[in-house]
């Protein structure tokens, strides 16, 4: 019988995060500010503390995490690897399929690895609440979770259409102790301001971010800040812990590299996670294919131009150079709620242009039939966002069947889909509907940023 599980050590848990910003062979294109000039740190100071905005610009290749955090963490870290030898029997595949389980958090998803890390860094630098968004809840939920295990008042702006899809999702936020609004909301001079001119939206991750951040920056206490479940470096950096661990895990499986790694990418954290100490190897030489999954309804990575844009729909954020759909983009109501972001993690999008990675786009039926095919042979039920990853797993595996190789895959199992049921009943009873972005949408939301600054497309060309 082949291994299933590989645990790890509380011991070998890593003690440094790995920030991919030191090893890019063309570094990202700085954020600009509203005049097109490059920002400084003191910039964001009234929307993150500076302890987190060090993060953000540091170019260190290792950044300690602290023992507080790791105290933290270990309630539920290291994170088990798990080999998916029922699905790779099911396939007939001679692939050796491993996922990094991350449903295994108290809230059930990577978000926590850096819930915990931002809402420490802002309890050291004296913070008392924490406003954010979120759009299929795993997020919230974990900042939730986050802010009370560390005595931090916690606000969510929820995007409408999950509020109402997933009210479980809110629960576990008030259970938590968290106050959780649909968004747009009345709360705020950006929610207002949108529904009246939308009164019917289903919102979006844009739309909240520009609630959330409202809300940070005009308390006149300034002991509120806001926290960004993707996108951002420090956010990648918290997540890397995945990968760190996998690394450990696969050497303890006597396997000495993945071929093919694969995550579902909607900002980019969960992806970023699991991926970039591979693409550390990568640049360093090694042969290894990475995928980031996205959907077809939202496709930043395989169809949007690499831009300028504002992370919000308010553009009160810094111009990101980022892949994006237009910070007016309006997603479609599809069950992966945390793939429906607008722009992409700068830090992604450069190795994209690098061509260190492969991203790839699957509707929401094809991505429900790999998860109910996983469900019947590895028996655990994958988040919507999750069963993006994992049709690209089934193509990869079948892929290997028919070329009679043997190959290492690693994928992010990101969360489990327990609070997602809706969605599987839609799927089996042929109400599930796909989805792809007209190109005349596309033209139409990204012609908002086509006056903004352009973003040189760098690389280096190795690849």
């Amino acid at each position: 019988m082949n291994k299933v599980k590989i645990p790890l050590d509380e011991s070998d848990i890593p003690r440094q995060w790995y920030n991919l910003a030191a090893d890019l062979p063309t570094p990202m294109l700085p954020p600009l500010g509203p005049d097109g000039k490059p920002i400084g740190p003191e910039m964001l100071a009234p929307v993150f503390p500076m302890n987190l905005i060090e993060q953000e610009v540091s170019t260190e290749r290792w950044i300690d995490i602290p023992e507080e955090i790791l105290n933290i963490l270990y309630r539920w870290r290291p994170a088990p690897l798990r080999r998916a030898v029922y699905l790779e029997k099911y396939l007939d595949t001679p692939a050796r399929i491993y996922f990094k389980d991350e449903s295994t958090s108290p809230p059930g998803s990577h978000k926590p690895n850096t819930a915990v890390a931002q809402a420490w860094y802002n309890k050291q630098f004296g913070i008392k609440k924490i406003t954010t968004e979120t759009g299929a809840g795993q997020w919230g939920s974990a900042l939730a979770f986050a802010c009370q295990l560390l005595d931090l008042e916690c606000k969510v702006y929820m995007v409408r259409i999950s509020f109402d899809q997933k009210p479980f999702r809110k629960i576990m936020m008030q259970v938590w102790g968290a106050n959780c609004v649909a968004s747009p909301s009345p709360e705020t001079n950006a929610g207002r301001k949108i529904l009246a001119e939308l009164p019917d939206t289903p919102g979006s991750l844009g739309m909240a971010i520009s609630e959330a951040i409202e809300e940070a920056v005009t308390d006149t206490t300034g002991k509120t800040r806001y926290a960004l479940g993707s996108v951002l470096n420090h956010v990648m950096l918290h997540q890397t812990i995945m990968g760190l661990e996998a690394k450990k895990q696969l050497k303890s499986a006597n396997e000495k590299s993945p071929d093919i790694v694969i995550g579902c990418a909607g900002g980019g954290s969960n992806f970023a996670g699991l991926s970039f100490p591979f693409v550390a190897d990568k640049i360093n030489g090694a042969d290894i294919k990475i995928i980031p999954v996205e959907p077809t309804a939202c496709p930043t990575m395989t169809r949007a131009p690499f831009a300028y844009d504002f992370g919000d729909t308010a553009c009160t954020t810094p111009l990101l150079a980022m892949h994006t759909l237009g910070h007016s983009f309006v997603p479609p109501p599809i069950h992966a709620g945390g793939l429906r972001y607008h722009g992409m993690a700068p830090l992604v999008c450069q190795a994209i242009v690098e061509g260190l990675m492969e991203p790839r786009a699957y509707n929401q039926i094809d991505s429900y039939g790999a998860a109910l095919l996983w469900a019947r042979t590895e028996g655990f039920i994958p988040a919507p966002e999750t069963s993006q990853a994992l049709a690209a797993v089934v193509d990869e595996a079948k892929k290997a069947k028919e070329e009679g190789k043997e190959k290492v895959i690693l994928f992010s199992y990101s969360g489990h889909g327990l609070m997602d049921l809706a969605g599987y009943d839609a799927f089996m009873s042929g109400r599930l509907t796909d989805y792809e972005l007209p190109e005349e949408d596309l033209k139409k939301y990204i012609e908002d940023i086509k006056n903004y600054p352009k973003a040189e497309i760098r690389k280096s060309g190795k690849w």
